[in-house]
């Protein structure tokens, strides 16, 4: 199920994202949607103690996690993200890359990195999303819709996304910024688009953990047996 805030999301589909200083940037008209490409957007990460540019086609060939939160030194994202970091080497394993989204800079992000003993764990990718592009474009964007109860406004909502080794939207899930998120069902969401990916014509059930049984897609025999 995807939980989201339907006005936010609105806004973020109608709002086009434009490079005033013409460098040629991509303009977005709507967010990302599951079976199709994602923009090729660059952003700055904080990795290893370093500070650099990474662009999401260079993940191309691999899978990858985009996980988007509202921001740093807060109380939920901590946990969640932790859990990730203990979770980190499962997705290395399955051949995928887990880059972390919020509104920070990088240099909140080392700063977070340096004094939390939760986010110390982290290897990962901190990506600083300051100016909103990748929120915007992926729909996660907190906009000043008019509401009274806007209190995130400008940050993100809680925004998981799988991407496949083309490139492409395998699945999304949106949540309110009061639900965490489990880093055991992300990953059982991967294993499950990895398998369908290379078994054609399976697909996963309910619930589906690596070896367990599968149904067949189209199989007319089991309308109404199951």
């Amino acid at each position: 199920m995807i939980i989201v805030r339907t006005s936010f999301i609105r806004t973020a589909m109608a709002k086009e994202k434009k490079d005033k200083e013409g460098d040629g940037s991509e303009c977005f008209t709507s967010m990302v949607r599951v079976g199709h490409a994602i923009p090729d957007l660059e952003c700055e990460v904080f990795h290893n103690e370093k500070i650099k540019k990474i662009r999401l086609s260079d993940y191309k060939g691999k899978w990858l996690v985009l996980f988007f939160y509202p921001a740093d030194f807060t109380f939920v994202c901590p946990t969640e993200l932790e859990e990730l970091a203990d979770s980190h080497k499962i997705f290395t394993d399955l051949d995928a890359e887990v880059i972390s989204v919020s509104a920070d800079t990088v240099f909140v992000h080392k700063a977070w990195h340096d004094t939390s003993p939760a986010i110390a764990k982290i290897e990962f990718p901190m990506a600083s999303d300051t100016a909103g592009r990748l929120a915007r474009a992926f729909g996660t964007y907190i906009e000043n819709d008019g509401l009274e109860h806007m209190d995130d406004e400008g940050l993100s909502l809680r925004g998981t996304f799988i991407i496949d080794p083309d490139g492409v939207l395998s699945t999304m899930e949106i949540n309110d910024n009061s639900i965490g998120r489990s880093a055991q069902e992300l990953i059982r969401k991967l294993q499950a688009a990895q398998f369908v990916r290379s078994h054609g014509g399976q697909v996963c059930p309910a619930a589906w953990k690596p070896g367990d049984d599968t149904l067949k897609g189209g199989d007319l025999n089991l309308v109404g047996k199951i």
